[in-house]
Formats: C-alpha cells, structure tokens, sequence
C-alpha cells in the first residue's frame, strides 16, 4: 500500500506550527513534537533541541491528569507519527538527554 501523505518539509512544519500557535495550541504542541522528530531524524540535534523544549513549555499550559486531556488530536503531523499521548513523560522518553 503506498503512502498517499507527503513528508513536509522543516520550512513547511514551522509555517504549519506559527499558524497554530496563534489558532489552537495543542495542533501546535504536536507540530511541535513533529519538528523535534524531523530535525532528530536529519541529524540536526541542536535544532531538534530546540523543537523538544518548545514542545515542553507548550505542554507546561495543558493540563495531564487523565489520558483523555493528553491524547493527540492527529495519528501525524507531515508524516511524522505521533505518539497516542502527548506529555512530557513521552517527549523525555523519546529524546532521552536531548530535551
């Protein structure tokens, strides 16, 4: 079965997460993540860096008590996956030292 998503591009993902910062935070916090997985996956640690702690000051604003308030609204974001459940445990798991 072939893949009918396109991988956006670094460029494109902060276009998509400057929108939705001004639209909807959490469509934000994801893209977000999604950066830090892109920048990962290229090699480009500081800038994944970078996209990790966004992510982390942006899920600081959301409230984590129940699976329901961390589940992610998206199954990908530019054809990054993402996790079932967005939290800050998730994203320290997932970079390790890098965050």
């Amino acid at each position: 079965m072939t893949s009918q998503t396109r991988m956006a591009s670094t460029d494109e993902l902060e276009t998509i997460f400057q929108r939705e910062l001004a639209t909807d935070r959490w469509a934000a916090t994801e893209t977000a993540y999604a950066l830090a997985v892109r920048h990962r996956d290229l090699g480009d640690w500081p800038a994944s860096r970078e996209w990790v702690q966004q992510c982390l000051r942006l899920l600081e604003g959301f409230p984590s008590e129940t699976e329901e308030q961390v589940a992610t609204g998206r199954t990908s974001v530019g054809d990054v996956q993402l996790p079932t459940y967005l939290h800050s445990g998730v994203v320290k798991e997932r970079f390790g030292t890098l965050g």
